[in-house]
């Protein structure tokens, strides 16, 4: 499961070059020669032609009278492909009622098709945890950029209050060893004592990211290198490519790699060697599934040994009652000329998917491929080899990282409750003072200045007073001038200075998000180069619009009731 293909970039742009020369050779559109591609494939058992679809949706950025017309013969040859639904939407838009509905049911039928299309949906998953991921991991280290000049003078204070303080900054410095992560979670454990009761959210966040970031990575990992075996068992289920499946899968004894090497086999016309696969996978099976017999009676079919492709239909119809076995049976009796048992089976498919049958109905031949339906492994099953097959084995630094994360939580629960001396920043004028060193109980988060010029008036000078009453002004003005102009250069930030961290950060997170995810899908491979999910730069555009409209009105509003 861990090896790589090679850089598909080349392959891609020669898949491209070829297409080119065929698209130019046959004058054009190439009607009766894209139409002799598309059964061709068909009569492999490939039922989506996606480089040629992508050479239409080209054609059609270049000739726009006939872009629409390329467009909808795009999505004939690849039924699946979200790119084309989203370029009709494109071009059926219009400010009309019908443009708009045309574009949105468009638009809607191509967001379905990822259902269809375990490329895209893998890329589209990929790029949204990359995205949320490091997006994650930069709004942490910006809100500890903001926050670090104001707690490091708290630290500071506890530490020269409190010698044993000292090993508690010597902790991001050790965890530093683990990674950027490692280091942050640090950060906050140390930083947190001092923030506010609801802003501790945002440690044990940053800790709980800190514990779960190796399976992260895992998956992250997985998710941007696309292993070459799983590339290869959707090509052959998806109906695009088997050759790749025959070269990949070969020698692999997993379900899913097992079973769509035999289907590969079996469409290329290697019958024999198929039966010989399918039984492999039957014997190492704890139980039955339907799916194999179903295929293996289709080899036996293209062998023409009738007898034994009915016994494994009926042994798939015991099993389980899929459509495809009641179908593939029909059209053998008719086969052997017994009509009424070859519509007794074809009503039985139809009432258990009328749109299935359908569909294996409409590209039926005399061909073995076409004649006879393969089973083929579902998206979900796509999904759960790739969770299964990834490397979910740390390494000893991983196992390491994981086990200090996991003392981390409970340790800064306990520690918060035992500290109780901690320095603070006056609300007022900001300085730092703590109970300890004052030796006295401290009343609404105010130094003792502070407490003496608002509170108790007749124990200082008028014109003392004044003085401290005109410098606090001016430091609150001086903090909220600050918090707004952070707030209007970041989204997040003037929350963030203003000691709000969670809300900063939820206006930071969506931000970055936000921006990452329009940037990254740009670069992140989908289809062939230049296509891309087209829904990701609109949703982005107005995700980032709203976070940053919603942190200045909100951090605005707030300032003006009295935050700072």
């Amino acid at each position: 499961m861990r090896d790589r293909c090679a850089p598909c970039g080349t392959r891609k742009i020669l898949a491209l070059l070829l297409l080119c020369v065929l698209w130019g050779f046959s004058g054009g559109s190439a009607p009766g020669r894209a139409g002799d591609l598309y059964e061709s494939r068909l009569d492999q058992g490939l039922f989506n032609t996606e480089p040629y679809s992508y050479l239409l949706i080209s054609a059609a950025h270049q000739d726009r009278t006939s872009a629409k017309r390329l467009l909808e013969e795009a999505r004939k040859y690849s039924p699946d492909l979200p790119a084309v639904y989203f370029e009709l939407a494109k071009e059926s838009f219009s400010f009309s009622a019908e443009g708009v509905f045309q574009a949105l049911d468009y638009f809607r039928q191509g967001v379905k098709a990822y259902t269809g299309n375990f490329r895209w949906e893998f890329s589209a998953a990929g790029l949204t945890l990359v995205s949320l991921v490091l997006s994650f991991v930069l709004s942490l280290a910006l809100l500890a950029a903001i926050r670090l000049p104001k707690e490091a003078g708290l630290v500071l204070h506890d530490c020269r209050e409190e010698k044993k303080r000292l090993l508690l900054p010597v902790l991001p410095l050790f965890l530093s060893l683990f990674g950027p992560v490692a280091f942050l979670a640090g950060v906050f454990f140390l930083a947190g004592f001092y923030f506010k009761r609801e802003s501790k959210v945002v440690v044990y966040g940053a800790l709980v990211f800190f514990l779960v970031s190796p399976f992260l990575m895992n998956e992250g990992t997985i998710l941007l290198s696309s292993p070459s075996s799983l590339r290869a068992i959707a090509e052959v289920n998806e109906g695009k490519d088997n050759w790749y499946a025959l070269r990949v899968l070969k020698g692999r004894y997993d379900f899913p790699s097992s079973f769509s090497y035999a289907l590969a086999l079996k469409r290329e016309g290697y019958y024999q060697e198929a039966i010989d696969a399918y039984k492999g996978i039957e014997g190492r099976l704890p139980g039955q599934d339907p799916r194999v017999f179903v295929n293996l009676g289709n080899a036996y079919y293209g062998m023409k040994d009738l007898e034994k492709a009915e016994e494994a239909y009926r042994k798939a119809i015991e099993v389980a009652p899929l459509p495809s076995a009641y179908y593939n049976l029909s059209q053998l009796r008719r086969e052997l000329l017994d009509f009424a048992g070859g519509d007794k089976y074809f009503l039985a498919a139809a009432k258990l998917s009328p749109e299935e049958v359908s569909k294996f109905a409409s590209v039926s031949s005399g061909n073995p491929n076409r004649f006879v339906v393969d089973e083929t492994l579902p998206i979900s099953a796509l999904w759960e080899y790739t969770t299964a097959g990834g490397n979910n084995s740390f390494s000893p630094l991983q196992s390491a990282a994981f086990l200090i994360a996991a003392l981390m939580i409970p340790g800064f629960y306990f520690l918060e409750r035992r500290l109780k001396f901690r320095a603070q920043r006056c609300k007022r004028c900001g300085a730092v003072f703590c109970a300890r060193c004052l030796r006295t109980i401290v009343w609404g988060e105010m130094c003792p200045r502070c407490y003496s010029s608002l509170i108790k008036i007749e124990e200082i000078d008028s014109r003392e007073r004044i003085a401290r009453l005109l410098f606090i002004y001016q430091s609150q003005a001086k903090r909220r001038e600050t918090a707004k102009i952070a707030g209007y250069l970041l989204p997040g930030a003037g929350h963030i200075y203003s000691g709000k961290m969670l809300f900063g950060l939820l206006f930071l997170w969506l931000f970055l998000f936000s921006l990452v995810l329009l940037v990254m899908n740009a670069y992140y491979p989908t289809g062939l180069y230049p296509f891309t999910h087209a829904w990701v730069t609109p949703l982005a555009a107005v995700l980032i619009v709203a976070a940053y409209a919603g942190s200045v009105f909100h951090i605005r509003r707030r300032i003006h009731k009295g935050w700072l």
